[in-house]
């Protein structure tokens, strides 16, 4: 194996977790709460303590589905923190402990835009914010799509889930909205740019809907 062969066989992301020699929880919200650490830096003769705050957060999954004719499903949802409608892919929280991660990513498609997918893949595993949260999300790429008729739904949407368009949109008109800043959401770009890297060679390359996260 060649040295660019070695070097590039690095390029994977892996576990790690460095002395934590002190811990204080701030808050603990009905999703997110805020600890501080104080976390040993590795190196040199004095080993560096330093506080570094962490927002807690159960985690969550995103949907990006496709349809027969290549439009990607996006709908629009008030999001206080930003101050903006967004345009987002179905997603939601990981809040039923032991949830199988396909079958909330299944639930929230069904209950936020109200159809299903026959077909199931892994398109990207994300930690949206790694300087301050703890989240991460797996986003799955759900296709072979049907809708399902609003009185075979045994849920109802509530606050700013109430009214929330649902829009199918060509894969790539939703990418040119992406890159001129129309898409802001981080799961509807990732999973946008990642179903149209995906789509070009066919969906080979992607993982199973049940591939381990780590």
């Amino acid at each position: 194996m060649s040295a660019a062969d070695e070097r590039a066989e690095e390029i994977r992301d892996r576990p790690e977790r460095w002395e934590v020699v002190g811990r204080v929880e701030h808050f603990r919200g009905r999703v997110a709460g805020l600890r501080s650490d104080q976390v040993k830096m590795p190196g040199g003769a004095g080993m560096e303590v330093v506080t570094r705050e962490v927002v807690t957060h159960p985690g969550s999954v995103g949907v990006v589905a496709l349809d027969d004719a290549g439009r990607v499903l996006l709908i629009r949802q008030y999001r206080h923190a930003v101050g903006r409608l967004l345009w987002e892919v179905p997603a939601g929280l990981r809040d039923v402990p032991g949830e199988p991660l396909r079958e909330l990513a299944e639930r929230e498609l069904l209950e936020e835009a109200g159809h299903r997918a026959a077909q199931w893949h892994t398109l990207a595993d994300v930690f949206p914010s790694p300087g301050v949260s703890e989240e991460r999300v797996r986003i799955f790429l759900a296709r072979q799509v049907t809708e399902v008729p609003a009185e075979e739904i045994d849920f109802q949407r509530v606050h700013e889930e109430a009214d929330m368009p649902v829009v199918w949109v060509p894969l790539e008109e939703a990418v040119v909205r992406v890159l001129r800043g129309d898409i802001h959401n981080a799961l509807a770009v990732a999973g946008i740019l990642g179903a149209h890297a995906a789509r070009a060679n066919g969906f080979r390359d992607l993982r199973p809907a049940d591939a381990p996260e780590d």
